[in-house]
């Protein structure tokens, strides 16, 4: 049985597709959460999907139960492909949402590429997030990688150095650049000392930056308000602890006075999230814990419910 099935074939104007994938790629949610909102308002019902059977590790990605009045239902892993456009006239969008798949990549990403040619795909944009040694209070710092030089020109992009492991955006670019078809990828730099809490600030930052490159606006302000609320509370557990603000007061005047830019080749498209770290000290001399620092912020959230 074919693992990738066509519910109807869509019909687009220069359509590109976006990606995001749970997991390895994803810190703080923020590419998984800037996928689904660029879903929700520019596309509709999925037209293709890929049975994840042959791709996932379902003791890693698990399926999940619920009950529908009283009938137990499993939802399975999903990867997902729906279509639509930027606006009315607007140009096509095709998102494909899924988690990082466990199993046969090259697979995987073959099918992927079925789809892009099949729809006649212009572009293909991945969206990502890395942990990085940056400061919650300060703009997110996007980095913008692709293969081709022309598009490195055309939207201010650089060519990747990265040289070590990879994830499955890492693959899937290799295989469009192998098969010629147009890609570039985008990264959002999260705290490192904010792992665990899901950041819209980066997920924001993403879907602005991606509407810059594709010459196109969405609404955003629901993450705009979320964005607000996180760095505020951020900022109260910050504020709470010596140590804590001593570090993210070091962190502010690194990425004030332009130190942290030269560290702007480390945040390539294919680093482990959470592979960045850093020798800034806090004002006692120390290099807090990430997980004590995590371990704080989360209580503070349970605190306030």
């Amino acid at each position: 049985m074919a693992a990738l099935h066509w519910r109807t074939r869509p019909t687009l104007e220069r359509p590109v597709l976006i990606a995001a994938f749970e997991g390895w790629s994803d810190a703080g949610d923020a590419a998984s959460l800037a996928l689904k909102h660029v879903a929700k308002r520019w596309t509709g019902d999925p037209f293709a999907d890929i049975d994840g059977e042959d791709f996932f590790d379902f003791t890693s990605t698990r399926p999940q139960v619920r009950l529908v009045g009283e009938k137990r239902v499993i939802d399975w892993p999903t990867i997902t492909f729906s279509a639509g456009s930027m606006g009315p006239g607007g140009r096509g969008v095709i998102v494909l949402s899924a988690h990082e798949p466990q199993l046969r990549w090259r697979t995987f990403c073959g099918l992927v590429l079925e789809v892009a040619k099949e729809c006649h795909v212009d572009l293909v944009l991945t969206l990502g997030a890395l942990l990085a040694d940056v400061p919650h209070s300060r703009p997110v710092r996007i980095t913008g990688t692709a293969a081709d030089a022309a598009l490195n020109e055309r939207y201010g992009l650089a060519k990747s150095r990265y040289e070590g492991p990879t994830g499955i955006l890492g693959v899937l670019h290799d295989a469009l650049a192998t098969a010629g078809v147009p890609s570039a990828s985008l990264w959002a730099a999260v705290p490192h000392y904010v792992p665990g809490s899901p950041s819209p600030k980066a997920a924001l930052a993403l879907v602005e930056r991606a509407c810059d490159m594709l010459e196109t606006k969405i609404t955003t302000t629901d993450l705009e308000i979320a964005a607000a609320e996180y760095e505020r509370q951020v900022n109260d557990v910050v504020e709470a602890d010596d140590d804590m603000r001593g570090y993210v007061h070091q962190l502010e005047r690194s990425h004030d006075d332009g130190d942290l830019d030269d560290d702007d080749d480390e945040l390539d498209d294919e680093l482990d999230a959470g592979a960045v770290t850093g020798a800034l000290t806090d004002e006692h001399g120390n290099v807090p814990s990430g997980d004590a620092i995590a371990e704080e912020f989360e209580r503070f959230l349970r605190d306030q419910g």
